[in-house]
């Protein structure tokens, strides 16, 4: 008994790919996102725990402080410090969480982690691009310092608008150039 070939299925139909689910044509995409917020989540669950505030955050915070009084003395502001407290006979700030630097560079190491790229490129990326965030929130500090110091009027909407959307910023703009410079998609390194 011969098979009758089927009318509806065309040989054209065979060799015509299935198309992908749309899992499939993401995956890389949610993988992405999936670890990024795993790390986001993690980073700001560490943040949260006291003993890591007072044992990490804190003493951190303090060599931020320390920068910046450093920076502002070499600029003629005599500085005086204690802990993450930075004072002249102008103005008095106190450094916390938030004015460090930590969030920002949380959300560049977990992007930067999550990116599929080599682990030489990530390394390389995680490496200059926390110095330059760090580089940039000393900038914020100072200039906040002297905001304070000198236009006593606009330093709220300075500190808690301007800054630190500039810090926030940065890092991602600082994330979107090292992706598209130096990042290497895993793609392009299996077909290497």
């Amino acid at each position: 008994m011969s098979k009758k070939p089927n009318p509806q299925k065309s040989s054209t139909d065979e060799s015509s790919p299935e198309p992908e689910s749309f899992w499939r044509a993401r995956r890389q995409e949610i993988t992405f996102l999936t670890v990024f917020i795993l790390i986001l989540g993690g980073g700001f669950t560490l943040l949260s725990v006291n003993w890591v505030n007072d044992n990490v955050i804190e003493p951190f915070t303090a060599g931020v402080a320390k920068a910046s009084g450093v920076a502002l003395n070499l600029i003629g502001q005599d500085i005086e410090m204690t802990g993450t407290i930075i004072r002249n006979n102008r103005f008095a700030v106190n450094i916390k969480n938030g004015c460090n630097g930590v969030e920002t560079m949380i959300i560049f190491l977990g992007a930067v982690l999550a990116f599929p790229a080599s682990w030489k490129a990530r390394a390389i990326g995680l490496s200059l691009g926390l110095l330059a965030i760090q580089f940039v929130n000393l900038i914020r500090v100072v200039a906040l310092f002297l905001t304070g110091a000198y236009y006593p009027k606009f330093f709220d909407s300075s500190h808690t608008v301007v800054w630190q959307t500039v810090v926030i910023l940065f890092g991602v703009i600082l994330w979107i150039f090292w992706a598209n410079r130096f990042a290497t998609p895993k793609r392009a390194l299996a077909a290497e």
